[in-house]
């Protein structure tokens, strides 16, 4: 399998190569990256053949749009292809702080949450201006579900259904002014939700369905049915696949540290690298187009991509599913991709 390889959505003939640059990392999280080194991951990227491209509002306080939006502008529009996010509109604020929210040095605008028809149309309309794009292909609403919103989830997801979020999106769809629409979330139980009131298309789903969580097979399997198309981002589940010990952003617990300890073994057994086994397990499914991997500079895109197009034999896979760390049922990737 090569990043340059492509998959389309047969209902939106959007066409995304089989690896994407997440940009979060353009908006300084965790830490600071220079514009330099940020420009470092995106050419690496574009010289590696990716050519899909996501970001949001969230990310840096505007920052990642706004980064991006400046590399985009040398290459031609038909080139590429970008998503962003709904969800919140950023406000002006002074006293945005020099860390929040995990971004370092954030711009000077306060996230605020707003699903409501006009909410949408706000964001969207800055985002056009940020990434100098009239028609961002992919339009995700970010952030939404249970576990993010808690008690306050229900007033949230009314601003969607009975508040005219949806129907914006929509509208958005209708008219042209973006090819896709769906969800960026961590939860795939309210992308579920969402299917059940709107023709949604395209949706992201970070850490979700990875080598380490296949909790929402069945749920993969209801998407490629319906032809809803996943991309999958969070394939490392926090880094814990990666090298460190975190997952869902938290210290691993012991039962899955124990996991991982399992599969870094069955790894070494098969002189696979665990990263690309990370990378390669979820595409797999038929609902997943793409996995989106965050860069920070042009070292880490290069170290993705290589891991994304190592060999993996057939065996490796059919090894984990006899252990039982992958899901029975779950497809498994074929030899060379």
């Amino acid at each position: 399998m090569k990043v340059t390889d492509t998959r389309t959505h047969a209902r939106t003939g959007v066409s995304l190569t089989r690896m994407g640059l997440g940009c979060a990392q353009m908006g300084n999280l965790y830490r600071v990256t220079p514009y330099e080194e940020s420009a470092g991951a995106f050419r690496a990227s574009w010289d590696a053949g990716i050519r899909y491209f996501d970001t949001a509002p969230y990310y840096g306080f505007t920052r990642s749009e706004r980064r991006l939006g400046t590399m985009l502008t040398d290459h031609p529009r038909q080139d590429y292809v970008v998503s962003t996010k709904v969800g919140r509109v950023m406000t002006p604020d002074e006293t945005v702080g020099p860390q929040e929210e995990g971004y370092v040095e954030p711009l000077p605008f306060r996230p605020i949450y707003d699903y409501t028809h006009d909410g949408i149309m706000r964001s969207f309309e800055a985002s056009q201006q940020r990434l100098g794009l009239l028609k961002p292909d992919i339009l995700y609403i970010h952030d939404i579900g249970r576990v993010t919103h808690g008690e306050k989830h229900e007033h949230y997801w009314s601003q969607l259904t009975k508040g005219g979020g949806f129907r914006a999106l929509v509208a958005l769809r209708d008219q042209g002014l973006t090819k896709a629409i769906g969800l960026g979330v961590n939860e795939w139980e309210i992308i579920r939700d969402a299917m059940q009131v709107c023709q949604i298309d395209i949706c992201m789903l970070a850490g979700r369905y990875t080598l380490l969580e296949q909790e929402s097979l069945a749920f993969m399997d209801d998407c490629a049915r319906q032809g809803v198309g996943i991309v999958i981002a969070g394939a490392f589940n926090s880094g814990i696949l990666a090298g460190n010990k975190k997952f869902n952003y938290a210290d691993a617990p012991a039962d899955i540290l124990a996991r991982v300890d399992a599969l870094r073994t069955a790894c070494e057994e098969e002189g696979v690298t665990l990263q690309a086994a990370a990378l390669q397990f979820p595409l797999a499914h038929p609902a997943a187009l793409t996995i989106v991997s965050g860069a920070r500079n042009a070292d880490q895109l290069s170290a993705n991509a290589a891991w994304f197009e190592e060999d993996i034999p057939a065996s490796f896979w059919q090894k984990l599913q006899a252990r039982g760390l992958i899901a029975d049922g779950a497809p498994l990737p074929a030899h060379g991709g």
